[in-house]
């Protein structure tokens, strides 16, 4: 049976050039790059090579890079770095669609004393600065929204909420989840004005386990991992050589073809959209503009882990959310305040410029046949 894999804002396949670059370097660099003689000296000059290439990929300085396991690690260590060095202050402000790693971290702050302020999305699915601005005070600590939602496709003008946060109270730290954006929108770090950005590797062709945070020279964080004093004591622990090569090819090759792919996906988003536009019952979730890459949809009627195991049975891969809910109903859906209907029917589209128009012709077919044998 073909496949049509339509799921890649959970994970996306390993390019077979990121794939080499990580065998050979397993092979070859297996020195560790803290020690002195030649095999360690090889590994750590590799290493900087990859850290300078993702660093041009993010903008930023590369001091100011540091690589991690992934989105969760970096959202933890900035969540807990910010709320340790900004101790003093007792409000934290979210988006309240933001990504469980970020959620859940601060429900774990609201434990120990901090007040969590959630701010909703409008109706365009974005998050407004103004509304940020209004909820700032001498007591917050610091501010997280992600620049692009992983659900919705929403994308969040990261630039305006750091400048109004810098107008209501310049101390204040701004960290932006950049999960979703980086390899698909251009990343300027250094100019953002957010002060930590986090990035993995596995949603741009990656392999899991690889990611990176950017944090604003000058603006120190507690270590998130300590022991062995490994980039810069930011964060301990024998570097992964190969997997940060892995990362540093991916986003080099994502960033070197940004405006292709992105041309090639929104013809896929333009063409499901249409293709769906007469089928009765599917409604869009997704704003208008959102991001090319990702189209949340609503079957109503029929429950979402039904139409998703009815799709996989004719070989479409989709989510009916964040693949880190395991299938919980939507947070995300609720904070835009559809019906509980229309969160329990939701199905998320993510593509990637490997899908093509097979894929969603077959998607759409999936669709109907289910709406026609599932309604009754």
């Amino acid at each position: 049976m073909r496949e049509a894999y339509l799921d890649n804002s959970a994970t996306t396949a390993v390019l077979p050039e990121v794939a080499k670059e990580i065998y050979d370097s397993m092979l070859l660099l297996y020195g560790n790059p803290s020690s002195l003689h030649k095999k360690g000296l090889d590994a750590e000059l590799e290493l900087n090579k990859a850290r300078k290439k993702l660093a041009e990929c993010m903008d930023a300085p590369e001091e100011c890079v540091y690589f991690t396991s992934g989105g969760s690690e970096g959202n933890n260590a900035a969540i807990y770095g910010l709320a340790e060095k900004r101790r003093r202050f007792k409000k934290v402000i979210v988006s309240a669609y933001e990504h469980p790693s970020v959620l859940q971290a601060v429900k774990r702050l609201e434990k120990q004393g901090f007040e969590i302020v959630e701010i909703a999305p409008g109706e365009d699915g974005r998050i407004s600065p103004v509304e940020i601005g209004g909820a700032i005070d001498k007591d917050t600590a610091f501010v997280s929204v992600m620049m692009v939602n992983n659900e919705l496709g929403a994308i969040n003008d990261i630039a305006a909420i750091a400048k109004t946060i810098k107008r209501k109270n310049p101390d204040v730290p701004l960290h932006t989840d950049a999960v979703q954006a980086f390899g698909k929108l251009k990343l300027n770090c250094a100019k953002l004005g957010a002060q930590v950005v986090t990035v993995s590797g596995h949603k741009i062709h990656a392999p899991k386990g690889i990611g990176a945070m950017y944090i604003e020279k000058n603006f120190r964080l507690p270590p998130f991992v300590v022991g062995g004093g490994q980039q810069s004591g930011q964060r301990g622990g024998t570097e992964p050589v190969a997997m940060a090569q892995g990362l540093a090819k991916a986003a080099e090759m994502a960033y070197a073809s940004l405006a292709e792919r992105r041309q090639r996906v929104a013809e896929l988003r333009e063409l499901l959209l249409k293709k769906l536009s007469d089928t009765e019952g599917v409604e869009i979730n997704s704003p208008e503009n959102a991001l090319e890459y990702v189209v949340n949809i609503s079957v109503t009627g029929i429950r979402s882990e039904i139409m998703l195991h009815h799709l996989e049975s004719r070989g479409v891969y989709v989510s009916s959310g964040s693949a880190c809910s395991k299938g919980a109903k939507s947070h995300v859906l609720a904070a835009m305040g559809l019906s509980q209907q229309r969160i329990d029917s939701a199905l998320r589209i993510s593509f990637s410029a490997l899908n093509t128009e097979e894929d969603v012709e077959q998607l759409v077919d999936g669709i109907k046949e289910g709406i026609k044998i599932l309604m009754r």
